[in-house]
């Protein structure tokens, strides 16, 4: 059982950064951020193989957000950049160490954290 414990949300103006964190009882191979805005579908965000440092990101925050690890934290981040008012959601940690199939697909992840919410305002 891996807990994942997200931090690092808040509310931001458009054009702004935030980083969040997430701690991880334990390193998975494959860990991602996902979010979910209401009434839409839980999207990936970024990816990272642990194992390798292999990086993944949706198109929508390319250039902008940067995913990271540090393995002697245990610790996950993602550097946002540029937040626009369509980054407003509740973003995920999720971890999983079988890697089972396309990184941006939520249940492909067993483990979660609860979220933490991420605001951006004109």
């Amino acid at each position: 059982q891996v807990q994942l414990v997200e931090s690092g949300g808040g509310s931001v103006q458009a054009g702004g950064s935030l980083r969040l964190s997430c701690a991880a009882s334990a390193v998975s191979k494959c860990m991602a951020w996902f979010r979910q805005a209401p009434g839409k579908e839980r999207e990936g965000v970024a990816f990272v193989y642990t194992g390798g440092g292999s990086t993944f990101y949706a198109d929508s925050v390319k250039g902008r957000f940067t995913i990271s690890q540090d393995n002697a934290k245990n610790t996950l981040y993602l550097q946002m950049n540029s937040l626009k008012l369509e980054d407003t959601a509740m973003y995920y940690c999720a971890a999983d160490g079988l890697c089972r199939g396309r990184w941006y697909l939520w249940n492909n992840y067993r483990y979660w954290g609860q979220g933490t919410q991420v605001t951006v305002s004109s």
